[in-house]
């Protein structure tokens, strides 16, 4: 592959690194409360299965979706997906705030070890549903690559999409405490991961209406470098947006402090 073939997956596969952290920092935290009612043991073995699920679930999802991801319907689907999930926790996290998260808290049950695993099993199935079809609208319009098919999709583009997928895993399994804490200290971090979200569902959006078998936007425009320049544009500003309008608590905390 050519430079630039690489240097252009190589940043989608940063941009998944990053989303994957925060979103594996996300369903850290549900599975947390999920399992603490467990005693220590066996809360190390249900969040042992659930890794295990999670790795399952992941890759069965991968290998479905290379196969459908041509089909104008289920790329319209995992469009709509992404942008449902996106507006829906940002309207919960903004408009209801912390009354959520209470009842959320307040809702878990104290279940026995192996309905927490079912329901933790359950809870996987989502992140990797989430995870996959994010990985997949960012690397779907990628440029095609020398390597051969695995199932319906480029072996370039699949391997991306699998690389973006084993490193969620490893942030979810042993630097999720890390993300958490940025989280904590930035919240509005979590409001700009999921806008990202939303934005990778617009950009599936627009790669679905270029299918040929809609051809409500030109075929090209998907893959044009315009298009392309405007959405990164737009990634990087939400990212910023996140980080410099999110106040530091630490900081917060230190200036009352001092006062």
């Amino acid at each position: 592959m050519d430079v630039s073939l690489l240097m252009e997956y190589g940043w989608v596969l940063i941009i998944l690194v990053a989303l994957e952290g925060l979103l594996a920092a996300d369903n850290a935290l549900v599975l947390a409360i999920m399992v603490k009612h467990l005693p220590e043991e066996e809360r190390k073995k249900a969040l042992f299965y659930g890794l295990a699920g999670a790795f399952i679930f992941r890759f069965a999802s991968l290998f479905a979706i290379s196969f459908l991801v041509d089909v104008w319907q289920v790329q319209a689907i995992g469009a709509l997906y992404l942008l449902f999930m996106a507006g829906n926790h940002i309207f919960r996290k903004v408009v209801k705030g912390n009354v959520v998260e209470k009842e959320k808290k307040e809702t878990v049950r104290k279940s026995g070890f192996w309905t927490t695993v079912l329901k933790v099993e359950l809870a996987d199935i989502a992140f990797a549903v989430d995870s996959i079809l994010a990985a997949v609208a960012m690397a779907v319009v990628l440029p095609n690559t020398p390597l051969p098919n695995i199932g319906g999709l480029d072996g370039g583009k699949f391997l991306v999409i699998f690389a973006g997928g084993i490193i969620g895993l490893v942030i979810m399994r042993f630097a999720a405490n890390m993300f958490v804490k940025l989280l904590e200290r930035r919240p509005g971090l979590e409001i700009a991961a999921f806008a990202i979200v939303g934005w990778v569902g617009v950009k599936l959006a627009v790669y679905t209406l270029s299918h040929p078998e809609l051809a409500i936007l030109n075929e090209d425009f998907a893959h044009s470098t315009e298009w392309k320049v405007s959405f990164y544009l737009v990634l990087v500003g939400i990212a910023a947006a996140g980080w410099f309008f999110s106040k530091d608590k630490v900081l917060k905390t230190s200036e009352k402090e001092v006062s």
